[in-house]
């Protein structure tokens, strides 16, 4: 006789959701993920193939963050989507994800201050102000360094990288993604302009959180001059501390940020809303109801769920969607398991994590009866 766990285990988050207009056959959404995998040229290679649809079965996939241009650069051997070569390589996999079904987008990034000289000729990173970061080292193309204090981009420059969100989102399209997702999370450039702790500008988009949520704003206007809005999502982490961020007005800069975001009828808000990654401390962790109070789009929660706990958010009404990252890295046949009970393969090692091999990649098994 069947468990009664194996019956229905998750009735709202394995059922079937309508994501303006775009249908996904369930609420599960595999989470953008730096695996590393793309080689020195930064191109999506068979190996990325592989490893994409071994995990089609979630209802969405947002692939992990690809840079918008070389000055992006911070993660060694992370993909981009700047040229022809990437555009080319991702498009065998969005096409490969499209024969089973399986609705992708493209994560948009630029890490600003979370780079290094190493990445960029011996030239400084850019941010929007020249505050360093506190904190560990950085893997670079020399091995472990130091971080480094970063250069402030000109008010002139701010324009132009957001010109480059608006040519990568025009490449993604090219590439056959179904829609692209704004990286504005985790201490990347545009969070960088968006905390008052890492912006310290006295230009048009410093000072104020109007003035801070500029280079923001205007990126989503750039790219929604190629995408519609019901294509385009975008990520916050208003309580991560990842990258050396928080500030003590957080909450008011972020129930700002998702209320202007409000106003475009976005794909979805992508809210970092638990603390596996790290906590600021800055006062009480923003939760999802204060972005439901603020965002009536669809709403995805992230960041250390189970199914159990992703299940009742959803069934609360919390969140629409959530988004599973780590839980993928070891089994590609995540909702299976969800849907059948079944126990989870063992956590990924983290240094398989970003190894450059098919080992710790494409090589976890699937459940015997998937």
């Amino acid at each position: 006789m069947a468990s009664k766990e194996s019956v229905n285990p998750s009735p709202h988050l394995l059922s079937t959701f309508d994501l303006r207009g775009l249908p996904l056959r369930n609420r599960v959404v595999m989470a953008p993920l730096t695996r590393a995998r793309a080689g020195r040229d930064r191109v999506p290679n068979e190996l990325m193939v592989r490893y994409y649809t071994q995990r089609a079965s979630a209802g969405l996939i947002i692939a992990e963050a690809a840079t918008i241009s070389e000055q992006g650069f911070g993660w060694v051997d992370s993909p981009g989507i700047y040229n022809d070569a990437q555009v080319a390589g991702w498009a065998k996999i969005t096409a490969a994800l499209h024969d089973r079904g399986t609705p992708f987008f493209l994560q948009l990034w630029h890490c600003g201050r979370a780079s290094h000289s190493s990445f960029h000729d011996g030239q400084a990173a850019v941010s929007a102000s020249a505050i360093k970061i506190h904190g560990d080292t950085i893997h670079t193309p020399k091995g472990k360094e130091p971080y480094e204090t970063p250069r402030a981009l000109a008010t002139a420059e701010v324009v132009a990288v957001a010109e480059d969100y608006r040519r990568a989102a025009e490449r993604a399209k090219a590439a056959g993604f179904d829609g692209v997702e704004i990286h504005a999370a985790n201490g990347y450039l545009i969070h960088q302009f968006l905390d008052s702790k890492t912006n310290q500008r006295t230009d048009r988009y410093g000072g104020s959180v109007e003035n801070r949520f500029r280079f923001l704003r205007e990126i989503v206007e750039g790219i929604l001059t190629v995408w519609p809005a019901a294509r385009v999502g975008v990520r916050l982490s208003p309580n991560g501390n990842f990258n050396d961020m928080g500030a003590p007005d957080f909450r008011e800069t972020f129930a700002y940020v998702a209320a202007q975001l409000n106003a475009y009828e976005l794909a979805y808000l992508h809210v970092m809303d638990g603390l596996a990654f790290g906590f600021h401390e800055q006062g009480r962790p923003m939760t999802l109801a204060e972005f439901r109070a603020v965002f009536s789009g669809p709403l995805l929660g992230n960041c250390g769920y189970t199914q159990q706990t992703a299940e009742e958010t959803i069934a609360s009404g919390k969140a629409d969607l959530i988004a599973f990252g780590r839980p993928f890295l070891s089994n590609p046949d995540l909702v299976e398991r969800f849907a059948n009970g079944w126990e989870l393969n063992p956590p990924a090692d983290l240094k398989v994590w970003s190894a450059p091999t098919a080992q710790g990649y494409t090589d976890f098994p699937f459940h015997p009866r998937t």
